[in-house]
C-alpha cells in the first residue's frame, strides 16, 4: 500500500498533522504556547499570533473521528507550543477518550514538551503536578505507552534537585522519558557537552532519542552547524558512550520529504560523498534506502546538497513532487 499523507489534513482537520502512516500530531488550542520561547524555535506560527498560519484544534471529538476511521495509526503525537502549559484537567479531555473503546489501535501516545527542562515544577509543585501524574499513570494502567518527548539543550538543564524530581516523579507513573535536541552553535557544538549530556539521561532514566539539525528560522544562521561539524561531534561523542546511550540516532533533518539521517562520510569510486537515509519517509518505502550526496562542508540543511555519483536527482524527488501535487 502506498500512502501520501498531507502534512496538514484538510481544512476540516485543522490542528491534526498525519504526515506518516503510522502517526498522527494534535495540536491543542490550549496548548498553543510554551514555558520557553526558544529563538531556534521552528513552531514560530504557533506563537506570533497570525492565525492563517497556526495549527490548534480545539476539543470537539474531530481527531478522535479521524482516529477512529485510520486503523493504520498506532502513535498520537500531542504537541505545541507545548501541551504541558495546559491544566491537567483541559489535558485530558485529549488524551483519555483515548484509553477506551474504539482506540485499541493507539498503542503509544507522546507529549513533546520543554517543561521537563524549563519548568520541571510542572511535575512537582505547581498546583495541579499530581493531576498531571495521575493522568500519565491511568494512560500506563491502560496498556498504552506513554513518552515524554524530552527537549533538553544542555546537561545544565538536568542539573538541579528539581529537575532530577520532576524525572524521578515522571518515571514513577510508568511512563518514559526520551530526550531530543537540535544541535546548535554557541550552546551545544562540541562533543563535551553531549558526551556529558547523554551519560547524564542515561543515569537519570531517560532515553536519549534525536541528535537534530537546527531548522530553517529566522535565527538559523546565528545557530546552524555545517552538516559534516554535526556528524564529526555526533561520531565523537557516540565513541565515548556505552551501549544504554547509542539509542540516540544519527544527526537528523526533518525536512520536507522526511526525517533524514547523516549516516556519515564515504569516497566511492573516488568521489567523496555524505551517505543520507531516511528513517521517515512521505512514501515508507524510502525508509533506510541509503543515498548520496556530494561532499560539501558548507551544506547545513538537505536543499543545500546534489546528488552524487552522477545522478541528476535524488531517488524519492520525483515521487515527492507527484505527492505535493496531489495535496495543493
Amino acid at each position: 500500500m502506498r500512502y501520501h499523507y498531507s502534512s496538514l489534513v484538510g481544512l476540516d482537520f485543522s490542528g491534526i498533522q498525519h504526515k506518516y502512516p503510522e502517526t498522527v500530531l494534535i495540536f491543542p488550542t490550549a496548548g498553543q504556547t510554551c514555558h520557553a520561547y526558544c529563538t531556534f524555535c521552528f513552531r514560530w506560527p504557533q506563537f506570533v499570533g497570525m492565525e492563517g498560519i497556526k495549527f490548534a484544534t480545539r476539543e470537539s471529538g474531530i481527531f478522535q473521528d479521524y482516529l477512529r476511521e485510520h486503523k493504520e495509526v498506532t502513535d498520537v503525537l500531542i504537541t505545541g507550543g507545548d501541551p504541558l502549559t495546559m491544566k491537567a484537567r483541559h489535558l485530558s479531555l485529549y488524551i483519555e477518550p483515548l484509553l477506551g473503546s474504539g482506540f485499541e489501535h493507539i498503542q503509544t501516545i507522546r507529549i513533546g514538551t520543554k517543561s521537563v527542562a524549563y519548568w520541571p515544577y510542572r511535575f512537582v509543585t505547581d498546583e495541579d503536578a499530581d493531576d498531571i501524574l495521575r493522568l500519565f499513570e491511568r494512560v500506563t494502567l491502560a496498556g498504552k505507552h506513554l513518552a515524554i518527548m524530552g527537549h533538553y539543550d544542555h546537561w545544565k538543564e538536568m542539573e538541579t534537585e528539581i529537575a532530577q524530581e520532576a524525572i524521578r516523579r515522571i518515571r514513577s507513573t510508568g511512563a518514559q522519558i526520551r530526550t531530543q535536541a537540535p544541535l546548535m552553535h554557541r550552546i551545544n557544538h562540541s562533543k563535551e557537552v553531549w558526551i556529558r549530556m547523554w551519560r547524564e539521561q542515561v543515569r537519570l532514566g531517560c532515553v536519549p532519542y534525536y541528535m537534530f539539525m537546527e531548522r530553517d528560522t529566522g535565527a538559523k544562521q546565528y545557530f546552524e552547524v555545517p552538516i559534516i561539524r554535526a556528524w564529526e561531534i555526533f561520531q565523537q561523542a557516540i565513541q565515548k558512550l556505552s551501549g544504554l546511550a547509542r539509542t540516540v540516532r544519527d544527526p537528523v533533518m526533518s525536512a520536507l520529504p522526511g526525517k533524514v539521517l547523516v549516516d556519515g562520510v564515504a569516497e566511492i569510486f573516488g568521489e567523496k560523498v555524505f551517505v543520507l537515509s531516511f528513517l521517515q519517509g512521505r512514501n515508507p518505502n524510502w525508509c533506510k534506502r541509503p543515498f548520496f550526496a556530494r561532499y560539501d562542508d558548507k551544506a547545513s540543511w538537505l536543499t543545500e546538497h546534489t546528488p552524487a555519483l552522477g545522478e541528476q536527482e535524488f531517488f524519492y524527488e520525483k515521487q515527492l513532487n507527484e505527492i505535493l501535487q496531489t495535496e495543493t
